[in-house]
């Protein structure tokens, strides 16, 4: 009932005669009006814009990763032979000199399987003696032979790599702590035997010392310039 009232007043609206209507009238000269726009014309100006994927942007990184056969070729060069080992989920690549044919380090490990993915286990990376004096020990001989393990990681599908710095000197501890730092690791926890927390990271460590973590494809584009060709 109410809604039929409320349309019957709309109808009966009638301007006031004490307030004269101010509607002006404007000549058609003076109304502007808009070009016409045709569609094929916003077409051909258009910016057609390059369409960059994901997967294009993950090919692209990955092209620029340093292969196996990349990393063994930049070892040669540097009079190493390097070796690598597997058996099951276990793996070891040792380094020998071209010149001598002796053994100058080794790294052993194993490919563990977790909840978020595999994950590359670096067990030990031992150097020999002789070859620890030399000036490219750290830097030089164990960035080869970590290459080679990691690179083998990496071709497995672990997304991360994980160690512990074993701190058997204070000397030859600190060494290994900043050679994992420089190549791209990061300290996750530092295990001293002193607390609860650190008896699972014993258990599959076997000692004390620095527990560091990385992205096992970071750590290979950060070192690529290192191993890859340069044809």
């Amino acid at each position: 009932m109410e809604l039929t009232q409320m349309a019957a007043v709309s109808k009966i609206c009638c301007p006031n005669p004490r307030f004269p209507s101010r509607t002006q009238t404007v000549p058609v000269s003076r109304l502007s009006v808009l070009p016409k726009t045709h569609l094929n014309s916003l077409q051909k100006g258009t910016k057609t814009y390059d369409r960059t994927t994901s997967n294009d942007i993950k090919e692209a990184a990955t092209s620029t990763l340093p292969s196996m056969s990349d990393i063994l070729a930049s070892s040669k060069s540097q009079n190493l032979d390097l070796q690598l080992q597997t058996l099951g989920p276990f793996f070891r690549v040792t380094a020998k000199s071209l010149d001598t044919n002796r053994e100058l380090g080794r790294a052993e490990g194993l490919i563990r399987v977790w909840f978020g993915g595999r994950i590359l286990h670096l067990d030990s990376l031992r150097l020999n003696r002789e070859t620890l004096g030399m000036e490219r020990s750290i830097f030089g001989i164990g960035l080869f032979i970590g290459a080679v393990a990691i690179r083998y990681g990496y071709d497995c599908a672990c997304k991360t790599t994980e160690l512990l710095a074993i701190n058997d000197s204070d000397l030859y501890h600190s060494k290994l702590v900043r050679f994992y730092k420089r190549i791209g690791f990061k300290v996750v926890h530092e295990v001293t035997g002193s607390t609860i927390g650190d008896l699972p990271h014993m258990l599959i460590w076997g000692g004390i010392g620095t527990r560091m973590d990385a992205g096992t494809e970071e750590l290979l584009l950060k070192w690529s310039r290192r191993f890859k060709s340069q044809d």
